[in-house]
């Protein structure tokens, strides 16, 4: 309704492939924007400074919640080989349910690794496509570092503790285990691959962007996709690490917006 202010987010689920996908939706522009979050993360953890500060009269945007993560639990978080298709079928199947014809894609860390999927498989759907903190394969120095950060009482309490609130402990811990598993699984593939061979089908305008001090994502990913997939553009951001959306918002939404427009 007209009366709800437009900076307010709304906030529902909504039932999608047997699951219900809970999402967060916010502006009311005609171009439609989803934002995919990183591994374990949901829309409340990934996607505040987007969500709140976007352009509401260009946008309409959508964080969702993959199955398994933030509030579209049940189902318990699981990895199968196929965890990322899954996400990006879930992900193009939630938008078209919320009647959006056409939208892009913003993608973050495994959330840019389930928007390169749905991009190269769902051609028509998709208008855009941003990604960063992504990659297309997995490599012997991404085992060990995903191995690094396994035991998720190692970690920093201020990334720690929203996912512990979100969470508790027990399936907090249990998910990151088993995300660690299910990620490594794909080192063991040919060239490590994850997604590849779906590089050259992505015919939308694509913006990869990555932060040079990213201590997650090596560089060479994102100079790897960047040269994958034709026409893309690639902004490397010196001071950036593995979250720079959310360090720096301000230059990241500016230059995200730009390229949407």
């Amino acid at each position: 309704p007209s009366s709800i202010p437009s900076t307010s987010i709304t906030s529902a689920k909504i039932q999608v492939n047997g699951v219900h996908l809970h999402y967060q939706q916010t502006g009311e522009g005609s171009h439609a924007v989803l934002l995919l979050p990183g591994m374990l993360g949901c829309g409340q953890t990934d996607f505040g400074p987007q969500l709140k500060f976007m352009n509401k009269q260009l946008f309409t945007i959508v964080a969702w919640d993959p199955r398994g993560y933030g509030k579209s639990i049940p189902p318990s978080r699981d990895f199968p080989p196929d965890f990322f298709e899954r996400d990006a079928k879930d992900a193009v199947d939630l938008m078209q349910a919320l009647k959006f014809k056409k939208f892009s894609l913003l993608g973050w860390s495994d959330g840019g690794i389930t928007a390169l999927i749905a991009a190269a498989k769902y051609p028509n759907l998709i208008q855009k496509l941003v990604v960063w903190g992504a990659n297309a394969t997995v490599t012997q120095e991404d085992v060990r570092i995903y191995n690094g950060i396994r035991d998720v009482s190692k970690w920093s309490e201020k990334v720690r503790k929203p996912l512990e609130e979100m969470y508790g402990h027990n399936y907090f811990a249990k998910t990151c285990e088993a995300w660690v598993d299910g990620i490594c699984h794909f080192a063991e593939n040919s060239d490590g691959n994850i997604c590849q061979q779906l590089l050259p089908d992505i015919k939308c305008p694509t913006f990869i962007i990555h932060g040079e001090k990213d201590p997650l994502v090596p560089q060479a990913h994102a100079e790897y996709i960047h040269k994958h997939i034709k026409g893309s553009r690639l902004l490397l951001m010196p001071e950036g690490k593995h979250n720079l959306h959310l360090r720096f918002a301000e230059d990241f939404n500016r230059q995200v917006e730009d390229f949407l427009r």
